[in-house]
């Protein structure tokens, strides 16, 4: 199947919103899953983008950015990945590594040049904050959003417009001549979501809370093969009762997102029912002197 140029248009369009809605809207919609999302209805396949931007979601699970750093974009390696997926009937987990993963790593440059040429609005804000012209600070902040909009909405106009053919070629040389390193992309666009997990586990206090770490990896176990046993079971039953739809697919996530959800409330409700305590210096004697507490 073709990717369409009204499907074009809409990538595009949505390429240049998400980048917005993660600097100025905080809709969420700036998420790989959301991108995979919305990729994925444009081009008529759903699950495919889900499959897609869940994986690259969960691969960026610990990167994070900081001050003026830049970040790979995951999103637009999703769109990509995504349209091109279903447009040329390539693998998912193929997608993720051949395209979704390369592609969000080379949208770094775009992300500094977006940065690079905001700075021209950022002087101009300046120099009419000096002449205290408001019209002109707000044109000019509402101006500024064209260089990161452009950034990330020029590269999937021209990736999807002129990539189609050789995206193509590449497929079916990973399906024919070269399937040995087409099945190893599928592997690595499985194994990715790992990564992020362990790149998350690298920041977070696992020492400290260690006790919930064998918690939830044995509840994750042990949910995931009961429901397993009764989804085979409905399965069975199914297979005699032509009415029966067995519907156990998502329980174990479920019970254990829940069960995960009843943890954080009660540790939240821990921290703040901690009091405060305030150290009282009006009878210390040593004027002058700083305490270890102090700095």
């Amino acid at each position: 199947m073709a990717i369409q140029w009204w499907q074009i248009l809409l990538l595009t369009l949505y390429a240049g919103y998400q980048i917005l809605d993660e600097l100025q809207i905080y809709s969420a919609f700036s998420q790989p899953v959301f991108a995979g999302l919305v990729a994925g209805f444009i081009m008529g396949d759903v699950t495919a983008g889900l499959i897609i931007g869940g994986s690259m979601q969960l691969t960026i699970l610990g990167v994070g950015t900081f001050g003026g750093a830049s970040r790979i974009d995951a999103n637009s390696g999703t769109v990509l990945a995504t349209a091109f997926s279903i447009g040329l009937g390539m693998n998912p987990e193929q997608a993720i590594a051949a395209i979704a993963v390369p592609v969000a790593s080379l949208m770094i440059q775009m992300d500094i040049l977006g940065r690079f040429t905001n700075t021209f609005f950022a002087h101009r804000i300046d120099s009419n904050i000096e002449a205290m012209n408001y019209k002109g600070i707000e044109r000019n902040f509402l101006l500024g959003a064209l260089p990161w909009a452009l950034s990330r909405a020029l590269p999937v106009f021209f990736a999807l417009s002129f990539g189609g053919g050789f995206v193509d070629n590449v497929v079916g040389y990973l399906n024919t001549d070269l399937k040995w390193l087409g099945d190893g992309l599928s592997v690595a666009g499985a194994v990715l979501p790992a990564v992020g997990f362990a790149i998350l586990l690298r920041y977070l206090p696992v020492k400290k809370h260690l006790s919930y770490l064998i918690l939830g990896f044995v509840l994750t176990a042990l949910l995931t093969t009961v429901f397993g046993n009764i989804q085979l079971l409905g399965g069975a039953v199914a297979g005699v009762a032509k009415d029966f739809a067995p519907m156990f697919t998502n329980l174990p996530m479920l019970a254990i997102a829940m069960i995960g959800f009843a943890l954080a409330l009660n540790e939240y409700k821990k921290s703040i029912a901690q009091p405060v305590v305030v150290k009282d210096h009006s009878q210390d004697t040593d004027e002058g002197e700083i305490e270890d507490d102090e700095i």
